[in-house]
């Protein structure tokens, strides 16, 4: 059995509570489509007068997709600001680095190179993230003698991870 510890509190915990910040500020403005016609307009302007490529006119399925994606990050958001966990880190590490291929696939056909900005910090948060988890599964590893098949017996217990809850502030 393999068993990963959680990075060291306070300072993950900072990492983990930072990242929803930064969250918040980045995607409240996709929360509704009377906000995300106003953050539509900004970067594309943006865009724009840096010669990266405005974005695509707004319709009604990109407004619905943007509102939804922003409703669901401000409420992960609030939670990892609210209550961060360790594991928090380590499952918003795992996000950032789904959110960070899908932009280099967009990028790769041809969106606004704004969305740059975005992929950068994706990246950034998600290394950040990370690496403590793969630091201290190399560091805090165990090893147990199990029989060939216990995977197969116990998949649920193949990998545990332990962390602890925070002390609400």
């Amino acid at each position: 059995m393999i068993r990963l510890s959680a990075p060291a509190r306070p300072a993950y915990l900072h990492v983990v509570r930072a990242s929803a910040w930064y969250d918040l500020a980045v995607t409240a403005g996709f929360v509704t489509p009377w906000t995300y016609a106003l953050v539509h307009d900004v970067l594309s302007s943006l865009g724009d007068a840096l010669g990266w490529g405005v974005l695509p006119e707004l319709d009604p399925w990109q407004t619905l997709y943007a509102n939804l994606m922003g409703s669901v990050v401000v409420v992960w958001a609030t939670l990892r600001i609210v209550r961060p966990l360790p594991v928090h880190g380590l499952f918003d590490g795992i996000a950032r680095i789904l959110f960070s291929a899908w932009m280099a696939y967009a990028l790769a056909q041809g969106a606004s190179r704004i969305l740059w900005l975005f992929f950068t910090v994706e990246v950034a948060w998600g290394i950040v993230q990370l690496v403590p988890w793969r630091r201290n599964r190399h560091s805090n590893a165990s090893f147990e003698h199990r029989p060939a098949n216990w995977n197969a017996q116990r998949p649920t217990q193949a990998l545990s991870v332990r962390h602890e809850v925070a002390p609400r502030k």
